[in-house]
């Protein structure tokens, strides 16, 4: 029980309604605002709720770490639930220990290294789709970096090409499309209201639904029960086996693994689309990834023990990382009453932790909007508080497939840096867009040049 009672200082309730227009629209720009003016811990009522946003890294230990107990997936995961289903993003409790715990040894270290291979495989395949389109027009390279995380998460963890489905990325958009949607309207609009968005929303679900019976019944044919594996899907197999009702087994199935692949490829393919955007605009950031690629590899692909020697690109996804965070907000709701810096949290409060705007925070890092991966350099971060940078989050709920990411953005950058140049179409208007990842709006054409 606390004894503060002091309530974080923030806009009064006359502000609402431009509150509301942000939320729905600029949501960074509200997040960024709302720290610049009422400090690191602001309390916003927006609509019927009280938003609690802290904003200092002992908070994000507190909350995330410290007390992670108290402090369950908050508003927007929660209506999120329609889109996303109940699979480990958005689960609570024993069903999320019960899936971590199933999850959990595809990520391990030693499985992760064994797979560094198939990464860099699928990295050199999409230099190949890149250079196809050497000296023609624009392609779009969030568009080809999707095709990239879904080819390795398809290989590495469920032991199947998804190229092989016609529109399932297409599917996954109009999943996290609807997710956003029912997180910015708190889930007000009912599904059966007859908006395109919604309607889009229904089909890929369905087309989802299709996606993983067959392939379940692919791997039930190719491995009989299902057991031999250790791949994600294998795993799930077993374990829904155990579900009473075969239709229960069916939708948990399709959450967990919708869940899975949703997180897993949107994450690492914004970060890969943000890191050749800001390459273009510091060719001198571009140059020694280059040089760092060659002196490392040669030209042969990498492998898993170059990751200790890829040193700055290691810096420049960090440094990415930092600007443009996969996961930009992590929403909480306080289960019981609480402290936070000093301030009464109450009982049922929705509670934000920003990793954007925590990220930028000027007490903690010098020049925040400048783009500088040598901030990273083992020289200059000995001082900086450890819940200063949480890309991946922190605590229980810290990203299960970090190491899988990370990997796999050095490899392709390196890998990519090597080869080719991309370059932003002049004019083109780029746009940092705030869903379930941090993703650039409307993708990110850029026009593709030989190094050679």
């Amino acid at each position: 029980m606390t004894t503060a009672h002091r309530v974080p200082p923030g806009p009064p309730r006359s502000a609402t309604p431009a509150l509301l227009r942000n939320l729905a629209g600029d949501r960074l720009a509200l997040m960024r605002s709302a720290a610049a003016e009422y400090g690191d811990a602001v309390r916003m009522s927006i609509g019927p709720k009280t938003l609690y946003f802290f904003n200092h890294p002992d908070h994000a230990k507190h909350v995330l770490a410290d007390n992670a107990a108290n402090y369950h997936k908050g508003i927007g995961l929660i209506q999120a639930r329609r889109a996303l289903g109940n699979g480990l993003l958005t689960s609570e409790g024993e069903l999320w220990k019960k899936q971590r715990k199933l999850i959990q040894p595809a990520f391990q270290h030693k499985r992760i290294s064994q797979q560094a291979d198939v990464v860099a495989e699928e990295a050199a395949k999409l230099v190949g789709r890149l250079r196809a389109h050497e000296g023609g027009g624009p392609v779009d390279v969030v568009h080809e970096m999707t095709g990239l995380t879904l080819g390795v998460l398809g290989r590495t963890l469920l032991d199947v090409d998804l190229g092989a489905f016609e529109g399932v990325g297409q599917d996954f958009e109009a999943v996290q499309d609807q997710a956003m949607f029912d997180m910015v309207t708190m889930g007000m609009v009912p599904g059966w209201v007859p908006l395109a968005k919604q309607r889009r929303f229904q089909q890929a679900r369905r087309d989802l639904q299709q996606v993983v019976d067959r392939l379940v019944a692919d791997r039930r044919s190719r491995d009989g029960a299902g057991t031999e594996a250790d791949d994600v899907l294998s795993r799930l197999i077993v374990s829904t086996r155990a579900e009473p009702d075969p239709d229960v087994g069916r939708q948990r199935m399709r959450d967990e693994l919708v869940t899975l692949l949703l997180a897993g490829h949107e994450t690492t393919a914004s970060t890969l689309g943000w890191t050749f955007y800001l390459a273009d605009r510091h060719p001198e950031v571009m140059e020694r990834l280059r040089a760092e690629a060659v002196e490392v590899l040669g030209d042969r692909l990498p492998r898993f023990e170059d990751l200790h020697n890829l040193r700055y690109t290691a810096r420049v996804v960090e440094e990415v990382m930092r600007l443009y965070p996969p996961v930009w907000i992590l929403p909480r709701q306080a289960q019981g009453e609480d402290e936070v810096g000093g301030y009464r949290v109450p009982a049922g409060a929705d509670v934000l932790i920003c990793p954007y705007t925590l990220h930028r925070h000027p007490g903690f890092w010098d020049a925040p909007d400048q783009f500088d991966p040598d901030r990273f350099h083992p020289d200059r971060v000995s001082d900086r508080p450890r819940y200063a940078y949480i890309p991946f989050g922190a605590g229980p709920r810290f990203c299960v497939g970090n190491h899988l990411g990370l990997m796999e953005a050095t490899f392709t950058i390196a890998l990519v840096a090597r080869e080719l140049r991309l370059a932003k179409v002049p004019g083109y208007r780029v746009v940092a867009e705030p869903m379930l990842s941090l993703r650039v709006r409307g993708g990110l054409p850029m026009t593709v040049h030989s190094v050679a």
